[in-house]
């Protein structure tokens, strides 16, 4: 869904900048938290693609079934 979606691209936008930062001034931890925030977002990402699928064939499906 799209709120999946943008949350989804916010974290993976959080998640580089935190790894730049962490590039910039050799912060082994900040690197880790930034990969792992750009992990997550695209994660979120993946379930909003999930669910606007699923969402899409209930719809049908239940179209489908008014037809009949």
């Amino acid at each position: 869904m799209a709120k999946d979606d943008a949350k989804g691209k916010a974290n993976q936008a959080k998640g580089d900048i935190k790894e730049k930062w962490g590039e910039l001034t050799d912060d082994e931890q900040k690197k880790a938290s930034g990969k792992t925030d750009k992990v997550k977002g695209k994660a979120q990402e993946k379930v909003g693609e999930a669910k606007e699928k699923a969402s899409k064939a209930f719809n049908k499906q239940k179209e489908d079934k008014k037809e009949d």
